[in-house]
């Protein structure tokens, strides 16, 4: 009879979990502490645990982790959470967690992970080696797509089979191939990255498997490839997608025999590598569509990786922007703060360039600000920042500065007694300029005499 204690310091959330996990045969228990649930970890057993990571105490999710596990081995732990981050599903996977699940929840999810963990209780449990406890910047984000990223990077950093990245451009797809590298086994040897899109054909080869002396004009000694200079490490492939059928059976011959063959050469050179590859393309098209090799994709995407774009993700651009202008501010010498109007502008923008425009665009904004809080009328006109409605009420009777110049240009035509000679004179611009600039403001210039 399997035996599941429900850790979380909100009750009806303990009555919903154990309404849908119920089955014949599963007992309940629960916990809405972590100190009871550390004295239960002591006095009796349970095969599996469901815990909250964030229980609003000291103690966490993870300390009753860690003392279920030491009692007994053989309990499997489920964690949830709504706030986790790339070092909290590390130290989960790295303490024995089963399993890390976001929070809301998926249903179908929650269940099946229930009894995947109570199908392994009398598993033995594998050993896992240790970890890199660095963590590479800009891995930024709480949401569930996210946190889903999280834990495919800890439950696959120290394997050693390749993994295909799929996610729009500017979603930080080289940031997760770096955390893998990171928190692999292979963290202390090279990390070499190429953008198989930014090389001429002519040279891709070179670039990737190296050349010999001679093998081309210009080749005036041995040169070594990318697979060579990232010897024992790992070789990170992005945009693969663009490669040409001729490259990708050559990928491929590395991806299955490790070795390569530089350009010009008789001989091969032993590689040893993880392989890493990028796309943001439709790549399961691309196969169908005779564009790229099935046998290419199917070796390299024993391991896939879903990156979620800015877009579903929403909740995270405040994180984001809070860590991105603390950065452009460092750089720039100067304090810019955000107004919640402005930010409010951000997080409803669809971000077609993902996270990387959304960095780009507070690194203009500090640049360029005029004051020290950026306002609604700073931002971008894409981001409504020359719309009236997108303009906060506290700055709604501002004038533009194209209101400024028709105001400017009335005041000096009175002055001067609408005498248009005068008034260019007075404006410092030639009368033709002051014709378009009436023009343009709809302002009637009286006839001369």
């Amino acid at each position: 009879m399997p035996r599941i204690l429900i850790v979380d310091d909100d009750r009806e959330t303990c009555l919903i979990i154990r309404e849908l996990l119920e089955g014949p045969g599963r007992e309940f228990q629960f916990a809405h502490a972590p100190d009871t649930a550390l004295k239960l970890a002591r006095a009796q057993p349970f095969d599996l645990i469901i815990s909250d990571i964030n229980l609003n105490t000291e103690l966490t999710g993870l300390d009753v982790l860690r003392a279920f596990k030491a009692a007994n081995p053989a309990c499997q732990v489920l964690l949830i959470s709504g706030f986790g981050t790339l070092e909290t599903a590390m130290e989960a996977v790295r303490a024995g967690a089963f399993d890390y699940i976001s929070k809301p929840f998926n249903i179908s999810e929650l269940k099946l992970a229930t009894q995947r963990a109570l199908d392994q209780v009398h598993t033995e449990p594998t050993l896992k080696p240790a970890v890199s406890e660095a963590r590479p910047p800009g891995l930024i984000g709480s949401a569930p797509g996210m946190l889903a990223v999280y834990n495919q990077i800890a439950r696959s950093a120290d394997s050693m089979v390749p993994v295909l990245i799929i996610g729009e451009s500017g979603t930080g797809k080289e940031l997760v191939a770096r955390a893998l590298h990171t928190n692999s086994r292979r963290s202390s040897r090279p990390f070499v990255a190429v953008n198989c899109g930014a090389i001429a054909e002519s040279l891709v080869e070179s670039e990737l498997f190296g050349h010999a002396r001679g093998a081309f004009t210009g080749a005036v000694a041995d040169t070594k490839g990318i697979f060579e200079q990232a010897q024992g490490g790992t070789v990170f492939l992005d945009e693969i997608g663009e490669t040409s059928l001729a490259l990708q059976v050559k990928l491929l011959r590395v991806l299955e025999q490790g070795e390569v063959r530089p350009v010009g050469a008789t001989r091969v050179v032993r590689v040893d590598n993880r392989i890493i590859a990028a796309t943001n393309a439709d790549i399961e098209r691309a196969v169908a569509d005779k564009q790229f090799r099935d046998d290419l994709y199917y070796r390299l995407s024993v391991i896939v990786i879903r990156i979620p774009p800015l877009r579903e993700r929403r909740d995270d651009i405040p994180l984001l922007v809070t860590d991105f202008l603390k950065k452009a501010c460092t750089r720039a010498g100067r304090r810019v703060d955000l107004a919640p109007e402005a930010l409010a502008a951000l997080v409803a923008y669809d971000w077609p360039g993902n996270v990387r425009q959304l960095e780009n665009t507070i690194e203009r904004l500090v640049l360029f600000s005029r004051g020290t809080v950026i306002v609604p009328v700073d931002l971008p006109p894409e981001l409504g920042g020359t719309r009236r409605d997108a303009v906060s009420p506290a700055f709604e009777d501002l004038p533009t500065l194209e209101e400024l110049e028709r105001r400017y240009l009335l005041h000096m035509l009175k002055a001067v007694g609408g005498n248009r000679t005068r008034a260019a004179a007075m404006m410092g611009v030639d009368r033709r300029t002051l014709y378009r600039m009436a023009e343009r403001f709809g302002v009637p210039l009286a006839e001369e005499e």
